[in-house]
């Protein structure tokens, strides 16, 4: 089988499949395990798989810029941002992540909602210009531009000042196996530092992110209270965790 042929058959299992297993694969269509294991470095290079122990997961949509990522599931981020922002209580505290759904939750509040929100993200604060009643706080730090949200050692430790009753948070990949990533290491981690401040997480994710992967882990199921999301698959049903549909 010619490189290109092998190319072809590893992206329509994963696209039919929703993953590959180097070793089945291999014994399937008779090639040598290191040459699937070859092929799936150089797709992951390319930025068309994300790479797993054993073989791959489909890459996320979400990883791309956030320009083109606002055009993604227009719709279903929509469906998912209404659910969200029914979760948002009068009087509580807040933590929206940045994003293009987060931003989607904003302009689903309600526009007399009172309540006190904190964020990271310098676009999904200006977006809460017109709600008055809505005390808005901004964590400062390095501009991590993928997601307009501010990252870094000074943005963490100022989320360690905030104690919220629920955290908002996006992802790019959610899956059984591969849990909840995203794309960049200090993204991940400034997620994990606002999910420690909150009393529940709940996690957005329109259908795109259902069943991909991201190469850093963000937080285990244990830790959050539930999954948002407009997706209704196997997929979904294999997640160990509360999920609200949308």
């Amino acid at each position: 089988m010619l490189a290109a042929q092998r190319r072809d058959l590893l992206l329509e299992r994963l696209r039919t499949d929703g993953r590959i297993v180097a070793k089945d694969l291999a014994t399937e269509v008779g090639i040598s395990e290191d040459t699937i294991r070859r092929d799936l470095r150089d797709l992951a290079a390319a930025g068309l798989c994300q790479r797993v122990y054993g073989g791959a997961l489909p890459v996320s949509p979400a990883i791309a810029d956030y320009t083109t990522r606002r055009q993604v599931s227009v719709s279903g981020k929509q469906r998912v941002a209404a659910a969200a922002a029914a979760l948002v209580e009068p009087g509580s505290t807040v933590i929206i992540d940045g994003g293009t759904t987060a931003l989607a939750v904003v302009r689903a509040l309600p526009s007399d909602l009172a309540a006190t929100v904190v964020t990271h993200s310098p676009t999904v604060a200006s977006a809460l210009e017109n709600h008055p009643d809505v005390d808005v706080y901004v964590i400062g730090g390095r501009l991590f531009k993928h997601s307009m949200v501010a990252c870094g050692a000074a943005a963490v430790e100022a989320a360690r000042g905030v104690h919220a009753d629920l955290f908002l948070l996006g992802v790019t990949g959610v899956h059984p196996e591969a849990g909840l990533t995203t794309g960049d290491a200090d993204e991940a981690a400034m997620k994990r530092a606002l999910a420690h401040q909150a009393a529940d997480t709940y996690v957005l994710a329109s259908s795109e992110k259902i069943g991909a992967a991201s190469r850093f882990s963000v937080l285990p199921f244990a830790e959050v209270a539930g999954v948002v999301t407009d997706a209704d698959n196997e997929v979904v049903a294999a997640l160990e965790v509360p999920i609200i549909r949308a």
